[in-house]
C-alpha cells in the first residue's frame, strides 16, 4: 500500500530548492562578510526557531534570548543580519512560485478535470443551461483587471529583475535533460545572481514618478501580460472543442479587457498632471504596437505557405497590392524573398503598417522618452492603420483566404493569437481611467460657476445645453481657450484633464480613455459636475464615462438613492440609453474597512452589491459592478476567484471588474503559469455564480443567513468604534507601528495622506493603514472586531450550529472567514507585545489582546480546525516556514524602532536599518498595504 502523503509536509522538490537557495545564500554571506556573518545570520535564526517550538513555561526565556542576541549587535552588524533574512525570504518565494508552477503542471498532466479550470466551468454551465445557456453567458461574458500604482511594492525594480533571473535559473534545474556539465554551470549562475541580489541596494533613494510607474506596469504586459492572455484565450477553447481548437473561428469573442489607473488616478496624487495622462498612454501605445509588429514579423516568416499549395484569393492579392504600392521599398525587398508566398509577404507588410503607426502616434523614442500625444505628432504617413479594426480586417482577410484553401489550421493557429492580442489591447494596451476626487470638482466649479455648485439639475443643464448663455460669473465660457489665466488652478487643471482624455481619444479611439471615477462620490451632483465640467473642456464632445465610486458605510448605503437622482437627470437619461443602459459603479473595499471593521465593512460591501443589483433590474440598467479591491485583507485581498462565488445573488451575472494593486500586479502576473492559473480561476467563478443554479443557492443561503449577519456586523462595528475612536488611539497607533517611517519609504508616486497637517486616522490613506499593522504583526484591520460579531450569535440557542452552517453554505461567510483565518495566522501577540508596549496605554493593547484571543477561538470553532489554517495545509506550511525568520526581522526592527524614536545617534542609517526591516518582514508576510 503506498503510504500517504501528509499535505502538510514539505515537498520534496520544493525542500531540495529552498535547501538549495539557502546553501548559495550562505556561502555568499561568508564570500561577503566572513564565517563570522554567516553565524551571527544562524545564531539569530536557531533562537527564533526554539521561540518558536518553546513551551509556554519556557517562552519567556526563550524570547530573553532573542533579545539579547539582537541587543548585541552594532548598527553594521544588525544591517547585514537583517539584509541576509530579506534576501533569504526573497529567495523562499521564488522557490514557493516555481513549486506552485511545478504543481500546476502536475496536475494539468495527471488527466480529469482540474479544480477552478476552464474545463470545470464549461462542464457547470453546460449543466446548468445546456449548450444554449453556455453561449449566452460566454457572450456576455467579460473579465476586466484593472492595474494600479498603490504604493504597495515595497522592492526595487533592480530587485525584481535579479529575482526573475534566478527564477529563471531555479527552473532550469527540473529540465530532466540537463547534463551534468549543464547543471553544474547553473548552480555557478545562481551563485552570481544570488552575489549580485545580496550586494543590490534593496531601498529605493528616490520616489518614482508617475511615468516610472506606468513603464513599470508596461514592462509587466510586455513580460507576460501580452503573450498570457492569448494563452488564456486558447486555453478556454480546448475547452470548448477539445482537438478542434485551432482550426475554426473560435466560439467566443475575446472576454479580457485590461485597464489601467497608472497615470490617470490623480486622487490625492498632485504628480498626475494632465500631461502625464497623455504621455502614459504615449508609453503604453508604443509597447502595444512593438508588441504586435513582432508578433506580425514572426509569424509573417514563418507562414511560407505557396501560392500554389495555398491559391490566394483575389480580396488578398487586391490588399496585398495596395501594401506594396504604398511601402514600395520594403515590399521589393520581400517580393525579392517570396515571390511565391502572398500571404507571407502580406503579413510582413502588416508588420511594415504597424511600424508606421507606431511612428506616427508614438514617434520614436530618444533618450529614453516618446514623442507623439502632446509633441503635434504628423499627419498619418500612407499606409498606417487608423485603428485596431483595420488590422483586424487585414488579419481575417489572410485568415479567410487560407481557410478557403483548406489550410485552416494555419489561418486560426498563430494568426489568432496575434487576432486575439489586437481585439484585446487594440492600439492602447489597456483602457486608461481617470481618477479624482468630488471634493475637487466641487472646487473647480467654485471658481467657474458657483451657483451651480450642488445643484445636480443646473449641472445637468450646462452639461446638456453648453455654458454659452452661463451667466454665474463666467458668462461666455462654451469657447473655452486651451488654457485661461484668468481661472484658478483647480478649475484649469480639471478642465486639462478633461481635454487630455479627448486628445488620447482622439488619437487612439474612444476605448482608450473614457471612464472617469469619482472618489467619494455622494451625490447626482457630484457626477453631473465632471459632464458639466467637460462640456466646458470640450465643446465639441467628449466620450464620457462617469462611474461614482462609494467607499464609506454611508455612502454604500446610499448608492441606489444616488444613483436614482443621477440617472433621472434628463442629460443622463440621454446618454444612458445612448450607451445600451450599460452603467459602471465601483465600490471601495479599502475606506470601508478603515471605516466600519473587518466585518460590518464586508457585509455592506455585500449588501450594497445585492441593493445594486436589484436596483438595476428595477431600472433596466445593465450595470457592471467594479471591485476596488486591495491587496491586503485588511482592504478586500485575497483570493479573486472565492470572493467572486462570494458575491451577493445577481451581482455578477457575467462580469467581473477588480482593481489589480502594486505588489499584487507581480504576484499574479509576474510569472505566466501563475497568471494563467489566477486568469483561469477568475474565468471559472464568474462563469459558475451567473449560472441559474448558483444564484438560486445564493438566494437560499442569504435569505436563511443575512439577519444573523447584520447581528454580527453591528456588533462588529460598535467594537472597531471603541477602539478607533477612543481617546488617544490615533496617538497609540502612530507609537506601536511603523507608519511615520513608512513614509521614508519611496513606494510611488503618491503621497501617503490625502491633504496636509498633522497626524490623524481620518486623513490617513488605507494602504499605510494596513501595512503598519502588519508590520508590528498585529494584523489589526484583517480581524478586530470579527470576535465581538461571532460572539453575538454564538452565544444565542443553536449559534455555533448555525455560524457553522454559514461556514459550509454561504459562499461570502466562507470567504470572509478564510480571509480572517490568514489574517490571524500571519498576527502573532507574542512578537506584537514589544511594539504594543511602545504605546504606553496598557487598557488599549488589553483590549486587542483579548479580541485576538477571542476571535481566533471562535473563527477555530466556526471551521471545526484544531488550527489556523488546519484545514488549508499548504498555506499553514507555508506561515510556519516563514514564521520564525519574520520574527528575527521583528526584533530586529522594534529595537531599532525604539533607539530611532528616542532620538539615538547615526539616526540616518538607523532609519535605513528601520526601512530595510520593513522590506524583509513585507517579504517574508508577503504583503504589504
Amino acid at each position: 500500500m503506498a503510504e500517504r502523503r501528509d499535505p502538510a509536509a514539505m515537498p520534496a522538490p520544493l525542500r531540495r530548492d529552498v535547501g538549495l537557495l539557502g546553501r548559495l545564500l550562505g556561502r555568499v554571506l561568508e564570500e561577503s562578510g566572513g564565517p563570522a556573518l554567516l553565524e551571527d545570520v544562524e545564531r539569530l535564526r536557531h533562537a527564533t526557531i526554539a521561540l518558536r517550538g518553546a513551551s509556554p513555561s519556557d517562552r519567556e526565556a526563550a524570547r530573553a534570548e532573542v533579545v539579547e542576541l539582537v541587543a548585541a549587535f552594532d548598527l553594521d552588524r544588525a544591517e547585514l543580519v537583517a539584509r541576509a533574512f530579506t534576501v533569504y525570504f526573497q529567495l523562499v518565494n521564488l522557490a514557493e512560485e516555481q513549486h506552485r508552477v511545478r504543481t500546476l503542471r502536475e496536475r494539468s498532466r495527471d488527466g480529469g478535470t482540474v479544480r477552478e479550470s476552464f474545463e470545470a466551468a464549461v462542464q457547470e454551465v453546460r449543466a446548468a443551461g445546456g449548450d444554449a445557456g453556455l453561449a449566452a453567458l460566454l457572450d456576455r461574458l467579460e473579465v476586466m483587471p484593472v492595474l494600479t500604482a498603490h504604493p504597495t511594492e515595497a522592492r526595487r525594480r533592480a530587485v525584481v529583475d535579479a529575482l526573475l533571473r534566478i527564477g529563471g535559473l531555479l527552473a532550469r534545474l527540473d529540465d530532466p535533460g540537463l547534463s551534468a556539465a549543464e547543471e553544474a554551470d547553473t548552480h555557478r549562475r545562481l551563485l552570481e545572481e544570488i552575489t549580485v541580489l545580496w550586494r543590490t541596494e534593496q531601498l529605493r533613494r528616490e520616489r518614482p514618478t508617475p511615468l516610472d510607474e506606468v513603464r513599470t506596469v508596461a514592462a509587466v504586459f510586455d513580460a507576460t501580460v501580452f503573450q498570457l492572455v492569448p494563452d488564456v484565450y486558447r486555453s478556454l477553447e480546448r475547452a470548448l472543442v477539445g482537438d478542434a481548437a485551432g482550426t475554426r473561428q473560435p466560439p467566443f469573442r475575446p472576454y479580457l479587457r485590461w485597464g489601467s489607473w497608472v497615470g490617470g488616478d490623480r486622487d490625492g496624487n498632485p504628480n498626475v498632471t494632465a500631461a502625464t495622462t497623455t504621455a502614459a498612454m504615449t508609453v503604453q501605445a508604443d509597447h502595444v504596437l512593438r508588441g504586435l509588429e513582432a508578433a506580425a514579423r514572426r509569424i509573417g516568416r514563418s507562414l511560407t505557405v505557396s501560392a500554389a499549395s495555398t491559391p490566394p484569393t483575389p480580396a488578398l492579392l487586391a490588399s496585398l497590392a495596395g501594401d506594396e504600392a504604398a511601402f514600395p521599398g520594403p515590399a521589393a525587398a520581400i517580393r525579392r524573398r517570396s515571390p511565391d508566398e502572398p500571404h507571407r509577404r502580406k503579413l510582413l507588410l502588416v508588420a511594415e503598417r504597424l511600424a508606421a503607426t507606431r511612428s506616427c502616434l508614438v514617434g520614436e523614442p530618444a533618450g529614453g522618452s516618446s514623442g507623439g500625444l502632446g509633441s503635434s505628432p504628423p499627419d498619418p504617413p500612407a499606409g498606417g492603420y487608423r485603428g485596431a479594426e483595420e488590422l483586424l480586417a487585414d488579419l481575417r482577410l489572410v485568415q479567410g483566404t487560407l481557410a478557403a484553401a483548406g489550410a485552416a489550421r494555419v489561418a486560426y493557429g498563430e494568426l489568432q493569437r496575434l487576432a486575439w492580442q489586437a481585439e484585446t489591447f487594440g492600439f492602447h494596451l489597456a483602457s486608461l481611467e481617470v481618477r479624482q476626487h468630488a471634493s475637487v470638482h466641487e472646487r473647480a466649479l467654485a471658481e467657474l460657476a458657483p451657483d451651480a455648485v450642488g445643484d445636480a439639475a443646473a449641472l445637468d443643464r450646462l452639461a446638456t445645453d453648453g455654458w454659452a448663455a452661463h451667466s454665474g460669473g463666467s458668462g461666455g465660457l462654451e469657447a473655452s481657450p486651451p488654457v485661461d489665466q484668468s481661472r484658478g488652478a483647480v478649475a484649469e487643471e480639471a478642465l486639462a484633464t478633461l481635454r487630455a482624455m479627448a486628445e488620447v481619444q482622439k488619437s487612439f479611439g474612444t476605448a482608450a480613455c473614457r471612464r472617469y471615477v469619482v472618489s467619494f462620490s455622494r451625490s447626482a451632483a457630484d457626477l453631473a459636475a465632471v459632464r458639466a465640467l467637460a462640456r466646458l473642456a470640450v465643446p465639441g464632445g467628449l466620450a464620457l464615462d462617469v462611474v461614482p465610486l462609494f467607499e464609506s458605510r454611508a455612502d454604500l448605503e446610499a448608492a441606489p438613492e444616488v444613483l436614482d437622482a443621477y440617472v433621472a437627470l434628463p442629460g443622463v437619461a440621454a446618454w444612458l440609453q445612448e450607451r445600451g443602459r450599460r452603467l459602471e459603479v465601483m465600490l471601495g473595499y479599502s475606506d470601508s474597512a478603515k471605516d466600519a471593521g473587518f466585518l460590518a465593512a464586508n457585509l455592506a460591501l455585500y449588501r450594497a452589491q445585492g441593493a445594486l443589483a436589484a436596483w438595476a433590474g428595477r431600472r433596466g440598467v445593465d450595470l457592471t459592478l467594479f471591485h476596488g479591491r486591495g491587496g491586503a485583507l485588511g482592504r478586500g485581498g485575497g483570493p479573486a476567484g472565492r470572493a467572486v462565488r462570494g458575491q451577493a445573488p445577481g451581482s455578477v451575472a457575467g462580469r467581473f471588474k477588480v482593481t489589480e494593486q502594486g505588489e499584487v500586479i507581480f504576484a499574479r502576473y509576474g510569472n505566466p503559469a501563475i497568471g494563467h492559473r489566477h486568469l483561469e480561476q477568475v474565468t471559472n467563478a464568474v462563469l459558475g455564480a451567473s449560472t441559474p443554479g448558483a444564484l438560486a443557492a445564493l438566494r437560499a443561503a442569504e435569505a436563511r443567513f443575512l439577519p444573523a449577519a447584520a447581528r454580527m456586523a453591528a456588533a462588529s462595528e460598535a467594537a472597531w468604534r471603541d477602539l478607533v475612536e477612543g481617546d488617544g488611539f490615533a496617538e497609540f497607533f502612530a507609537r506601536v507601528t511603523p507608519i511615520r517611517e513608512l513614509g521614508l519609504l519611496q513606494l510611488g508616486s503618491r503621497p501617503a495622506r490625502r491633504g496636509g497637517g498633522g497626524f490623524d486616522l481620518a486623513g490617513l490613506r488605507a494602504i499605510p493603514w494596513v501595512f503598519a499593522w502588519s508590520q508590528n504583526r498585529c494584523n489589526l484591520p484583517g480581524w478586530y472586531g470579527l470576535g465581538a460579531g461571532l460572539a453575538t450569535v454564538a452565544g444565542e440557542p443553536g449559534g455555533t450550529a448555525t455560524l457553522q452552517a454559514m461556514h459550509r453554505e454561504w459562499p461570502f461567510f466562507r470567504s470572509l472567514i478564510e480571509n480572517a483565518e490568514m489574517s490571524l495566522a500571519k498576527a502573532d501577540p507574542l512578537v506584537a507585545e514589544p511594539y504594543l508596549r511602545l504605546g504606553d496605554r496598557p487598557d488599549l493593547v488589553a483590549a486587542i489582546r483579548e479580541e485576538f484571543r477571542r476571535t481566533r477561538a471562535l473563527v477555530l470553532e466556526v471551521t471545526g480546525a484544531e488550527r489556523l489554517l488546519g484545514h488549508r495545509p499548504v498555506l499553514r506550511r507555508a506561515v510556519d516556514l516563514r514564521n520564525p525568520y519574520v520574527d528575527a526581522l521583528s526584533f530586529l526592527q522594534v529595537r531599532f524602532l525604539a533607539e530611532l524614536r528616542a532620538a539615538a545617534a547615526d539616526g540616518g542609517r538607523m532609519a535605513d536599518l528601520v526601512l530595510l526591516t520593513v522590506n524583509g518582514v513585507a517579504a517574508g508576510l508577503q504583503n504589504t498595504g
